[in-house]
């Protein structure tokens, strides 16, 4: 089989790797199609400190289960299937109350364990979703993306009395708007970015306000409208952004931080006691594919609106290259990998 594996930073290869053999408990999927995710680039550009060399990349995969591992059920085999990319030991304190995306053995496909972009990839049995027939290919590679939206929503309970501000308008921010609107009716929902065209994207995925705040002022505007959010996710992940959403919270507001950012960052302490802010943070996800696949089924969100690229798997460098430097027209690159 063919595999993209980075060698080390900035070496990226295809190469001819033997087929795996599913492990006991684990299944072996063909890989039908993947997603690019920002980790992916990290990883390829020696900007992830979780990662270890060579590694294959990818966690964002969709397949048919081809084979079965000792102790797992042969009528699996044909399954249609999305992976979890978390797997975790189930047994420590974050996996006793529900959080298994911070185990304290995480063990994240395509990061710390070869991942999915490659014709055949095997993976825990518990950890491959069946996706229904209802849901085309092109839209179950989508789950995992999604399910960062709905760990984030899960955790901060959305209200349609919500007024939320979103930075940033690339996928995770974008993910984000489509719960809000789509499956918990968010009264408000304003994203803020500097790039025209992903706000133009915001547009169609639900926003009712866009606001590029490279050519003004959160404050100046919010303060113009009399609006305090009660609800902000800084999914644009810079460490300054949490200082100025304490700022334009409204009292007993939440703020949600997605980012992995070393930088320090200054804070305020009176504005979070003050105002009694909830902050909270949110990695991966937390057994959250059911819920998105349900919300798929039901119609609440549409991955298409994200979709703007698709490469066959050889072509990985370009697809690489326009993920990483077209961030005006390119949202989600999804690779396929067999028919």
């Amino acid at each position: 089989m063919e595999s993209v594996v980075i060698q080390q930073p900035n070496n990226l290869v295809i190469e001819q790797r033997e087929l795996p053999e599913p492990r006991k408990g684990d299944v072996r999927v063909r890989v039908k199609l993947a997603g690019i995710c920002g980790s992916d680039s990290h990883i390829y550009r020696g900007h992830n400190p979780f990662a270890k060399y060579p590694r294959v990349i990818g966690h964002e995969v969709f397949g048919v289960i081809d084979k079965v591992g000792e102790g797992v059920d042969t009528r699996r085999i044909g399954e249609r299937v999305a992976l979890d990319p978390v797997i975790s030991c189930g047994e420590c304190y974050p996996c006793s109350i529900g959080k298994p995306n911070v185990c304290t053995s995480l063990v994240v496909l395509g990061v710390h364990r070869d991942g999915g972009f490659s014709e055949y990839v095997t993976a825990p049995a518990r950890n491959a979703y069946v996706i229904p027939e209802t849901i085309p290919d092109r839209h179950a590679v989508m789950v995992e993306p999604f399910t960062i939206a709905a760990n984030v929503t899960g955790q901060v309970e959305p209200t349609e009395n919500d007024i939320a501000l979103i930075y940033g308008a690339g996928p995770m921010g974008l993910t984000t708007l489509q719960a809000l609107k789509g499956v918990y009716n968010v009264g408000t929902v304003i994203v803020a970015d500097r790039i025209e065209e992903r706000l133009a994207m915001a547009k169609t995925c639900g926003a009712d306000v866009i606001l590029n705040n490279s050519e003004l002022t959160l404050q100046s505007w919010l303060e113009e409208k009399g609006i305090k959010p009660t609800l902000i996710v800084d999914a644009a992940c810079h460490p300054a952004i949490l200082q100025e959403a304490i700022g334009l919270a409204s009292p007993a507001a939440r703020i949600v931080l997605m980012g992995f950012s070393s930088d320090p960052c200054v804070i305020t302490q009176q504005g979070i006691t003050g105002k009694e802010l909830s902050i909270f943070s949110s990695r991966l996800n937390a057994h959250k594919f059911p819920t998105v696949i349900e919300w798929m089924e039901k119609g609440f969100i549409d991955p298409e609106k994200l979709i703007t690229h698709q490469f066959d798997y050889y072509h990985i460098t370009d697809a690489l290259e326009i993920f990483e430097k077209d961030q005006r027209q390119c949202c989600k690159v999804l690779l396929t990998f067999s028919a």
